[in-house]
Protein backbone atom coordinates (compact mmCIF):
# COMPACT_ATOMS: atom_id res chain seq x y z
CA UNK A 1 0.00 0.00 0.00
CA UNK A 2 1.27 3.57 -0.73
CA UNK A 3 0.12 7.11 -2.32
CA UNK A 4 -0.32 5.77 -5.72
CA UNK A 5 -3.99 6.66 -5.65
CA UNK A 6 -3.03 10.63 -4.99
CA UNK A 7 -2.10 12.68 -8.38
CA UNK A 8 1.80 13.82 -8.69
CA UNK A 9 1.47 17.10 -7.33
CA UNK A 10 -0.74 15.77 -4.33
CA UNK A 11 2.04 13.19 -3.88
CA UNK A 12 4.63 15.78 -3.52
CA UNK A 13 2.49 17.70 -1.39
CA UNK A 14 2.12 14.93 1.22
CA UNK A 15 5.51 14.53 1.03
CA UNK A 16 6.67 17.46 1.78
CA UNK A 17 4.75 18.25 5.16
CA UNK A 18 4.77 14.42 5.83
CA UNK A 19 8.32 13.26 4.57
CA UNK A 20 8.58 8.91 5.07
CA UNK A 21 4.97 8.87 5.84
CA UNK A 22 3.80 5.22 5.56
CA UNK A 23 0.05 4.63 3.83
CA UNK A 24 -1.03 1.94 6.61
CA UNK A 25 -4.92 1.70 5.45
CA UNK A 26 -7.30 2.82 3.12
CA UNK A 27 -10.29 3.93 4.07
CA UNK A 28 -11.55 5.09 1.23
CA UNK A 29 -15.60 4.45 -0.15
CA UNK A 30 -14.84 4.47 -3.36
CA UNK A 31 -17.68 6.57 -4.46
CA UNK A 32 -16.67 9.50 -5.27
CA UNK A 33 -13.02 10.33 -6.77
CA UNK A 34 -11.68 11.21 -2.74
CA UNK A 35 -9.24 9.19 -1.59
CA UNK A 36 -8.86 8.43 2.42
CA UNK A 37 -5.59 7.13 3.78
CA UNK A 38 -4.51 6.51 7.71
CA UNK A 39 -0.63 7.52 7.39
CA UNK A 40 2.25 6.73 10.24
CA UNK A 41 4.54 9.58 10.38
CA UNK A 42 7.33 10.16 12.86
CA UNK A 43 5.30 8.60 15.27
CA UNK A 44 2.04 10.09 14.67
CA UNK A 45 -1.03 8.90 13.15
CA UNK A 46 -2.65 10.93 10.74
CA UNK A 47 -5.44 11.30 7.99
CA UNK A 48 -4.41 11.87 3.82
CA UNK A 49 -7.74 12.95 2.07
CA UNK A 50 -7.22 13.83 -1.26
CA UNK A 51 -9.93 14.25 -4.36
CA UNK A 52 -10.20 14.44 -8.13
CA UNK A 53 -10.78 17.42 -10.08
CA UNK A 54 -14.49 17.02 -10.04
CA UNK A 55 -15.15 16.72 -6.86
CA UNK A 56 -16.51 19.19 -4.42
CA UNK A 57 -16.12 17.96 -1.20
CA UNK A 58 -12.68 18.74 -0.19
CA UNK A 59 -13.50 21.66 -0.50
CA UNK A 60 -16.41 21.70 1.64
CA UNK A 61 -14.52 20.34 4.56
CA UNK A 62 -12.16 23.01 4.24
CA UNK A 63 -14.43 25.52 4.59
CA UNK A 64 -15.62 23.30 8.00
CA UNK A 65 -12.38 23.84 9.27
CA UNK A 66 -11.14 26.60 7.88
CA UNK A 67 -14.30 28.56 8.84
CA UNK A 68 -13.87 27.26 12.23
CA UNK A 69 -17.08 25.67 12.53
CA UNK A 70 -15.31 22.20 13.64
CA UNK A 71 -14.12 23.90 16.44
CA UNK A 72 -17.04 23.36 18.81
CA UNK A 73 -15.74 19.54 18.67
CA UNK A 74 -12.24 19.83 18.36
CA UNK A 75 -11.88 21.19 21.75
CA UNK A 76 -13.86 18.43 23.48
CA UNK A 77 -11.70 15.92 21.05
CA UNK A 78 -15.20 14.86 18.78
CA UNK A 79 -12.97 15.77 15.44
CA UNK A 80 -9.63 15.64 13.93
CA UNK A 81 -8.08 19.02 14.02
CA UNK A 82 -7.01 19.79 10.35
CA UNK A 83 -3.12 19.78 10.28
CA UNK A 84 -1.95 20.60 6.64
CA UNK A 85 -3.68 21.39 3.51
CA UNK A 86 -3.71 22.66 0.14
CA UNK A 87 -7.09 23.71 -1.75
CA UNK A 88 -5.64 23.75 -5.28
CA UNK A 89 -3.82 20.46 -5.14
CA UNK A 90 -7.24 19.17 -3.81
CA UNK A 91 -4.91 17.63 -0.39
CA UNK A 92 -5.11 17.77 3.40
CA UNK A 93 -3.99 16.46 6.47
CA UNK A 94 -6.00 15.35 10.22
CA UNK A 95 -4.92 13.58 13.02
CA UNK A 96 -6.67 10.55 13.35
CA UNK A 97 -8.73 10.28 16.10
CA UNK A 98 -9.56 6.90 17.92
CA UNK A 99 -12.95 5.29 17.82
CA UNK A 100 -15.20 2.35 15.70
CA UNK A 101 -16.89 3.55 12.88
CA UNK A 102 -20.77 3.13 14.28
CA UNK A 103 -22.19 2.33 10.79
CA UNK A 104 -24.09 -1.19 10.55
CA UNK A 105 -22.45 -1.93 13.95
CA UNK A 106 -24.58 -2.33 17.23
CA UNK A 107 -23.70 1.30 18.10
CA UNK A 108 -25.55 2.45 14.99
CA UNK A 109 -28.81 1.81 16.62
CA UNK A 110 -28.10 1.97 19.89
CA UNK A 111 -30.52 5.00 21.23
CA UNK A 112 -27.56 6.09 23.87
CA UNK A 113 -25.02 6.83 20.88
CA UNK A 114 -28.12 8.50 18.68
CA UNK A 115 -28.08 10.43 22.09
CA UNK A 116 -24.59 11.48 22.38
CA UNK A 117 -24.86 12.59 18.39
CA UNK A 118 -28.02 14.78 19.05
CA UNK A 119 -25.80 16.93 21.86
CA UNK A 120 -22.89 17.07 19.30
CA UNK A 121 -25.13 18.46 16.60
CA UNK A 122 -27.29 20.78 19.00
CA UNK A 123 -23.84 22.46 19.14
CA UNK A 124 -22.77 22.67 15.82
CA UNK A 125 -26.26 24.19 14.50
CA UNK A 126 -26.31 26.57 17.62
CA UNK A 127 -22.81 28.60 16.48
CA UNK A 128 -24.40 30.62 13.48
CA UNK A 129 -27.61 31.52 11.96
CA UNK A 130 -28.09 32.90 8.52
CA UNK A 131 -31.58 34.17 6.62
CA UNK A 132 -32.42 31.52 3.97
CA UNK A 133 -32.53 34.51 0.65
CA UNK A 134 -34.16 31.65 -1.51
CA UNK A 135 -32.25 28.71 -0.36
CA UNK A 136 -35.49 26.55 0.04
CA UNK A 137 -36.40 27.28 -3.24
CA UNK A 138 -33.03 26.43 -5.11
CA UNK A 139 -33.12 22.94 -3.10
CA UNK A 140 -36.57 22.09 -4.74
CA UNK A 141 -34.84 23.41 -8.19
CA UNK A 142 -31.82 21.01 -7.41
CA UNK A 143 -34.32 18.26 -6.99
CA UNK A 144 -36.46 18.97 -10.31
CA UNK A 145 -33.23 18.90 -12.25
CA UNK A 146 -32.45 15.32 -10.99
CA UNK A 147 -35.84 14.31 -12.07
CA UNK A 148 -35.32 16.30 -15.56
CA UNK A 149 -31.92 14.55 -15.76
CA UNK A 150 -31.58 10.98 -14.57
CA UNK A 151 -33.61 7.72 -15.71
CA UNK A 152 -33.39 6.35 -12.33
CA UNK A 153 -36.76 6.86 -11.16
CA UNK A 154 -39.98 6.06 -13.75
CA UNK A 155 -41.68 8.61 -15.57
CA UNK A 156 -45.36 7.73 -13.68
CA UNK A 157 -43.40 8.29 -10.34
CA UNK A 158 -41.83 11.11 -11.65
CA UNK A 159 -45.08 12.78 -12.15
CA UNK A 160 -46.00 12.21 -8.68
CA UNK A 161 -42.69 13.71 -6.86
CA UNK A 162 -43.46 16.92 -9.68
CA UNK A 163 -46.73 17.18 -8.46
CA UNK A 164 -45.62 16.85 -4.69
CA UNK A 165 -42.74 19.53 -5.28
CA UNK A 166 -45.23 22.30 -6.61
CA UNK A 167 -47.63 21.78 -3.37
CA UNK A 168 -45.14 21.89 -0.62
CA UNK A 169 -43.89 25.51 -1.31
CA UNK A 170 -40.30 26.42 -0.70
CA UNK A 171 -39.99 28.02 2.77
CA UNK A 172 -37.30 30.39 3.85
CA UNK A 173 -36.46 29.13 7.44
CA UNK A 174 -33.27 30.35 8.73
CA UNK A 175 -30.13 28.59 7.44
CA UNK A 176 -27.12 27.15 10.47
CA UNK A 177 -24.22 25.42 9.82
CA UNK A 178 -24.61 21.17 8.69
CA UNK A 179 -22.71 18.55 8.93
CA UNK A 180 -24.66 17.34 5.77
CA UNK A 181 -24.17 13.42 5.92
CA UNK A 182 -25.09 13.06 9.47
CA UNK A 183 -25.67 9.05 10.41
CA UNK A 184 -23.54 6.47 11.64
CA UNK A 185 -21.06 6.31 8.79
CA UNK A 186 -19.38 9.58 9.81
CA UNK A 187 -19.54 8.54 13.73
CA UNK A 188 -16.52 6.73 15.71
CA UNK A 189 -17.53 5.66 18.49
CA UNK A 190 -14.96 5.07 21.23
CA UNK A 191 -15.97 4.00 25.18
CA UNK A 192 -19.42 5.25 24.56
CA UNK A 193 -17.83 8.44 23.04
CA UNK A 194 -18.93 9.63 19.91
CA UNK A 195 -16.10 11.63 17.27
CA UNK A 196 -17.91 12.74 13.87
CA UNK A 197 -15.48 12.45 10.38
CA UNK A 198 -16.17 13.65 7.02
CA UNK A 199 -16.93 17.23 6.63
CA UNK A 200 -17.45 16.88 2.69
CA UNK A 201 -21.19 17.61 2.51
CA UNK A 202 -20.63 20.38 4.84
CA UNK A 203 -23.02 24.36 4.01
CA UNK A 204 -25.26 26.29 5.56
CA UNK A 205 -29.09 24.52 5.08
CA UNK A 206 -31.81 24.12 7.56
CA UNK A 207 -30.97 22.67 10.62
CA UNK A 208 -33.63 19.52 9.82
CA UNK A 209 -31.91 18.66 6.85
CA UNK A 210 -29.43 16.70 9.00
CA UNK A 211 -32.15 14.03 10.22
CA UNK A 212 -33.63 13.33 7.08
CA UNK A 213 -30.77 10.23 6.57
CA UNK A 214 -31.18 8.62 9.85
CA UNK A 215 -35.51 9.49 10.17
CA UNK A 216 -34.13 7.06 6.62
CA UNK A 217 -32.58 4.30 8.19
CA UNK A 218 -31.55 4.04 11.70
CA UNK A 219 -34.86 5.61 13.52
CA UNK A 220 -37.11 3.35 11.12
CA UNK A 221 -35.18 0.12 12.37
CA UNK A 222 -35.01 1.32 15.83
CA UNK A 223 -37.14 4.07 16.98
CA UNK A 224 -36.23 4.34 20.28
CA UNK A 225 -33.09 6.03 18.93
CA UNK A 226 -35.22 9.21 17.37
CA UNK A 227 -36.48 9.69 21.00
CA UNK A 228 -32.70 9.42 22.67
CA UNK A 229 -31.20 11.56 19.74
CA UNK A 230 -33.45 14.63 20.37
CA UNK A 231 -33.50 14.43 23.84
CA UNK A 232 -30.02 14.82 23.34
CA UNK A 233 -30.48 17.46 20.98
CA UNK A 234 -33.18 19.16 23.36
CA UNK A 235 -35.69 20.23 21.27
CA UNK A 236 -37.66 18.68 18.13
CA UNK A 237 -36.96 21.58 15.01
CA UNK A 238 -39.41 19.42 12.72
CA UNK A 239 -42.31 20.36 15.40
CA UNK A 240 -42.23 24.18 14.50
CA UNK A 241 -41.81 26.60 17.71
CA UNK A 242 -41.35 30.02 18.40
CA UNK A 243 -41.51 32.66 15.64
CA UNK A 244 -40.70 30.13 12.78
CA UNK A 245 -43.44 28.21 12.86
CA UNK A 246 -44.01 29.07 9.21
CA UNK A 247 -40.23 27.33 8.97
CA UNK A 248 -40.53 23.86 10.23
CA UNK A 249 -43.55 21.71 10.45
CA UNK A 250 -44.72 18.52 8.75
CA UNK A 251 -44.87 19.84 5.28
CA UNK A 252 -41.20 21.70 5.21
CA UNK A 253 -40.22 18.27 6.84
CA UNK A 254 -42.03 15.90 4.07
CA UNK A 255 -40.61 18.34 1.48
CA UNK A 256 -37.13 18.22 2.91
CA UNK A 257 -37.33 14.25 2.94
CA UNK A 258 -39.16 14.28 -0.89
CA UNK A 259 -36.14 16.28 -1.89
CA UNK A 260 -33.44 13.87 -0.27
CA UNK A 261 -34.87 10.60 -1.47
CA UNK A 262 -34.89 11.92 -5.52
CA UNK A 263 -30.96 13.10 -4.60
CA UNK A 264 -30.49 9.78 -3.28
CA UNK A 265 -32.05 7.59 -5.72
CA UNK A 266 -30.36 9.64 -8.69
CA UNK A 267 -27.40 9.75 -7.25
CA UNK A 268 -26.57 6.30 -5.90
CA UNK A 269 -27.89 5.40 -9.77
CA UNK A 270 -25.07 7.84 -11.11
CA UNK A 271 -22.84 5.96 -8.92
CA UNK A 272 -23.87 2.75 -9.32
CA UNK A 273 -24.65 2.14 -5.47
CA UNK A 274 -27.35 -0.56 -6.30
CA UNK A 275 -28.17 -0.85 -2.40
CA UNK A 276 -28.41 3.23 -1.47
CA UNK A 277 -30.68 2.99 -5.08
CA UNK A 278 -32.95 1.12 -3.62
CA UNK A 279 -32.76 3.06 -0.49
CA UNK A 280 -33.40 6.14 -2.32
CA UNK A 281 -36.82 4.41 -4.11
CA UNK A 282 -38.46 3.12 -0.25
CA UNK A 283 -37.61 6.59 1.01
CA UNK A 284 -39.06 8.44 -2.41
CA UNK A 285 -42.22 5.40 -1.79
CA UNK A 286 -42.58 6.75 2.04
CA UNK A 287 -42.77 10.40 1.28
CA UNK A 288 -45.14 9.98 -1.43
CA UNK A 289 -47.35 7.81 1.07
CA UNK A 290 -47.61 10.17 3.36
CA UNK A 291 -47.96 13.00 0.99
CA UNK A 292 -51.45 11.22 -0.71
CA UNK A 293 -52.80 10.94 3.36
Amino acid sequence: MGFGRLSAVQRDQVDEWLPGAEAVADLSWNQVETVVLRVRHAGRELIVKASGDGDHHLGRELDAHEGGFVAVWQRRGHAARLVHSDRAARVLVLEWVPGELAYRTPAGVDPEVHRGAGELLRRFHDQASRPSDGADAAATRRALLWLDTSDAITPEVQARLRHALDALPPIDADLVPTHGDWQPRNWLVDAGVVRVIDFGRFAFRPAATDFVRLAAQEWRENPACETAFFEGYGHDPRLGSGTSERAFGPSHWLLLRLREAIGTACWAHQVGDEEFEAQGHRMIADALAEFGR
